[in-house]
């Protein structure tokens, strides 16, 4: 057998090898830091971005991107925002590439799958997202979670090759849908984390959450999203997982602005990346451009450009005109 690429030596990257390899199949991993190379090869474990996980020895680490191309299937998993720059130098092969990325591209708007068929015109695309924290799905834990794509053939035989007993991919034809529940929840764990960290409570949360959902609809249905996908393992059930626990980095980066931090402080302290920061402002401008109001996407833009404070935010959103809860 051939063995399976991975393109991103991070948290989710290596749980993701991880996970393959526990098939008892070889993982070629690529990644940009030489030290990650070094830890993964010579003692299996990640380090830096996954300390504490036992790596199969099935998984090689590589800087050489051609090596991870011969792969029977090579899961992209840089952030949303580099993705491109990563896909052009990718040796035009015509092996499926498994997105497992979360964001819109700046400046395009386009999705993910959209940047991949324009960079990989020959490659069958296919979309990994749903509720899933790197730790646990390294550990073993059970983890549910949609793979899409345009031919339900090609998604079954893809969800057969990276299916394990404690993860198991769901399959759907609706790659803007599960693209598009992975972006958004990612800026809405940034405002559910705001709550926590000015100290709103639960109620307040709650209702982030369902109202930050109706957001995530209306764009989707703009972009084309069905809205079974949206309430499914991609959306909703992504949306829960992110918007509840400091284990999701979004999350942790709204407690801060909650709490009265700098956005430039806290991203400056991460080694690991809030995709949320990034997607905020392009998910805003393609909301605008499609024309759909998400008050909640632009409060977190607000607060992560520093143009307003957390009180002045709330009380914008609290002071919003009355309406019925879901529009004809």
């Amino acid at each position: 057998m051939k063995p399976i690429g991975v393109i991103g030596g991070g948290a989710w990257g290596t749980a993701l090898a991880q996970v393959i390899a526990s098939g008892s199949r070889e993982v070629l991993l690529w990644a940009r830091e030489p030290e990650v190379i070094a830890a993964i090869n010579d003692h299996h474990e990640n380090s830096m971005f996954l300390p504490g996980i036992a790596l199969s020895p099935l998984i090689r680490a590589t800087n050489d991107l051609s090596w991870v191309a011969e792969g029977e299937a090579v899961l992209v998993v840089t952030p949303a925002q580099h993705m491109r720059v990563v896909l052009a130098d990718l040796s035009q092969h015509a092996q499926p590439l498994i997105l497992c990325a979360k964001g819109i591209e700046a400046g395009t708007h386009k999705l993910l799958h959209e940047v991949a068929q324009e960079a990989h015109p020959y490659s069958p695309i296919a979309v990994l997202s749903g509720p899933t924290f790197a730790h646990e799905v390294a550990a073993g834990l059970p983890t549910a979670i949609t793979l899409a794509a345009e031919d339900e053939d090609r998604a079954k035989a893809l969800a057969a090759l990276i299916a394990r007993p404690t993860f198991r991919p769901y399959v759907s034809t609706d790659l803007s849908g599960a693209e598009i529940g992975g972006a958004v929840k990612n800026v809405l764990a940034i405002a559910c984390g705001v709550v926590e960290g000015a100290g709103l409570g639960q109620n307040a949360r709650a209702a982030l959450i369902a109202r930050g959902f109706a957001e995530m609809t209306r764009f989707g249905m703009a972009r084309g999203a069905r809205p079974e996908t949206l309430a499914g393992l991609s959306g909703l059930g992504d949306l829960v997982l992110t918007c509840s626990s400091t284990s999701s980095r979004n999350f942790s980066l709204g407690v801060g602005l909650g709490q009265g931090r700098s956005a430039h402080d806290l991203l400056s302290d991460r080694r690991t990346v809030a995709e949320g920061a990034a997607t905020a402002p392009v998910l805003v401008e393609a909301a605008r451009a499609a024309g759909v109001e998400m008050p909640i996407a632009d409060a977190v833009c607000a607060l992560l450009a520093g143009e307003a404070a957390v009180g002045a935010v709330v009380e914008r959103l609290l002071t919003r005109p009355l309406g019925a809860e879901h529009r004809a």
